[in-house]
């Protein structure tokens, strides 16, 4: 981390940042302790936080895998990477590892048991083919997990950031992945998660 992402200026630049990707009342309308519930990891698990911004879902993870598990907190923003790792150190939690993005798919260290992504598919520019790509990268029995805004709701209103659920399956089966989960704990969000397609391990 060179000198310029730790000084006074860069540290207003990421509170800025962290502000404006923390809604006032996040936690009543994304129930993060529920989906990671839902998505029952278990301990010593391999976790890539895709799009992970200042940390939200990241921290949550890197305490439900435990000491011997490992979360890649991915994203293309370095300023988001050094508040993943700040927020990490401030809970205790070493076992983060911030990763910055390439925009033809994450370069994971090794292979991964769960990819979150949480308001991030909407951000990927040919879905299709990125995760065609994630493919190789997950350990067999891999989950891919994706909270996306609802057509209609909040975040589709004020920035278009919105995917239909029927054509994030469309676009996973395509590339090969099984719908095994169809949440419905969120009232402004989809919540599905996909199995990894059959690939040579």
């Amino acid at each position: 981390m060179n000198r310029d992402q730790r000084g006074p200026i860069a540290r207003i630049r990421r509170a800025i940042k962290r502000s404006m990707n923390s809604s006032p009342g996040r936690d009543s309308w994304q129930r993060p302790d529920a989906v990671v519930a839902a998505l029952e990891i278990q301990p010593g698990a391999r976790i890539a936080d895709l799009g992970a911004g200042g940390g939200y879902f990241t921290v949550r993870f890197a305490r439900a895998t435990g000491p011997t598990g490992i979360v890649y907190a991915v994203d293309t923003d370095d300023d988001m990477l050094v508040s993943v790792e700040e927020a990490a150190g401030k809970a205790g939690l070493p076992n983060v590892r911030p990763i910055h993005a390439d925009p033809d798919g994450p370069i994971l260290p090794e292979r991964v048991d769960l990819v979150f992504l949480s308001n991030a598919y909407h951000h990927l520019l040919d879905q299709g083919r990125y995760f065609e790509r994630l493919a190789a990268q997950l350990a067999p029995g891999a989950r891919v997990a994706i909270l996306e805004a609802l057509p209609g709701g909040l975040m589709a209103r004020l920035f278009g950031h919105v995917t239909p659920p029927a054509q994030i399956r469309e676009q996973l089966q395509a590339a090969g992945y099984r719908l095994q989960a169809n949440h419905d704990l969120l009232a402004s969000q989809s919540f599905q998660v996909f199995a990894r397609p059959d690939v040579d391990a």
